[in-house]
């Protein structure tokens, strides 16, 4: 595996909770901050594909219609709102 560096500038509080949370880890700060940018990159990766492959097209026109032909019928037992049902907008 080849790596790069980047010289990384952070403000003292974070590099101080970043230092911290590493030993809780047992691991270096490099270590833990390579994972954090790792994982990062994971998420929004994963997010861009996942946007990449929904479909296109429907509005909320078209979610509104979906809710109005929706059946008027009360909840199941336990599917209810605790407190009754949420305020209307």
């Amino acid at each position: 595996m080849s790596k790069g560096t980047y010289p990384l500038k952070l403000p003292a509080s974070i590099k101080d909770a970043a230092k911290r949370l590493a030993a809780q880890d047992g691991v270096s700060l490099n270590q833990f901050i390579a994972v954090a940018v790792a994982e990062k990159v994971g998420v929004m990766t994963a997010t861009e594909e996942f946007f990449a492959r929904r479909p296109t097209g429907a509005g909320p026109e078209e979610f509104l219609r979906l809710l109005d032909s929706a059946p008027d019928v009360p909840p199941a037992p336990g599917d209810d709102l605790e407190g009754g049902p949420a305020p209307s907008c």
